[in-house]
């Protein structure tokens, strides 16, 4: 049983059909990665697992629990982690509250410390500026707090919309590193990611999106041998 699936879902934006049907799996300890232009519905997807929208069509199911109709609260209690495009950390909390925040629902404060450790270990650079007020750092560091408070759930799955946005090439390198070694410590990850040559070279699997349906799934290894995958979104001519 996949860890995630969608059966033919549609969702609105008012009048606009943004999901036409769109129908994939996630496997546990995949990273399954969906690319395509801007527009194309890949934000939208994510949106509507985690129950931003509700699809008007169509079912998800989480761990064969059917999670289409969940409140985001409740699809994130149920072992879903969403860090949404543009990070939305709390910019006037320090890093340790950003990822307390993140275990809104723990009560245990055993728990909780073992989660923020591990946060630490995956990204040593937060626990340096634990005490520094989220809006003061670097974008790099904002993405690697938006990661960690989304790991602070412990979800069995994760998802990122856009990790690399706005980074210098060496800040992409070092998150791409972090995405792959997330997963080779057992989390599974549904990546959007605009820059398809580095998002295809840490997944597993791969889903092109365009206006709102998918047109190919393969291997990653498959889609960057792909003519035109690499034509429309790799840059190669």
């Amino acid at each position: 049983m996949s860890l995630l699936s969608l059966d033919a879902v549609h969702s609105f934006y008012g009048h606009i059909h943004a999901l036409k049907g769109i129908s994939l799996e996630v496997n546990e300890h995949e990273i399954v990665t969906l690319i395509g232009s801007n527009g194309a519905g890949k934000s939208t997807t994510l949106r509507t697992i985690s129950g931003m929208i509700h699809p008007q069509q169509g079912r998800i199911l989480l761990e064969g629990r059917d999670i289409s109709r969940m409140e985001p609260h409740t699809v994130a209690l149920a072992g879903l982690g969403h860090v949404p495009e543009g990070r939305g950390i709390f910019p006037k909390l320090t890093v340790r509250e950003n990822l307390e925040m993140g275990a809104f629902t723990v009560a245990d404060p055993d728990e909780i410390e073992r989660r923020l450790e591990y946060g630490f270990e995956v990204f040593p650079r937060l626990k340096e500026r634990m005490g520094q007020y989220g809006g003061t750092l670097s974008g790099g560091e904002q993405q690697m707090l938006a990661i960690a408070r989304g790991l602070m759930m412990n979800p069995r799955l994760l998802m990122l919309d856009e990790p690399s946005m706005g980074l210098a090439p060496v800040l992409v390198e070092l998150i791409f590193d972090i995405i792959e070694g997330l997963n080779k410590k057992g989390t599974t990850i549904l990546l959007v990611e605009q820059n398809a040559l580095m998002a295809l070279s840490v997944a597993h699997r791969g889903y092109v999106l365009q206006n709102g349906q998918i047109v190919l799934h393969d291997t990653a290894n498959n889609l960057k041998q792909n003519e035109t995958v690499q034509k429309a979104y790799l840059g190669i001519e």
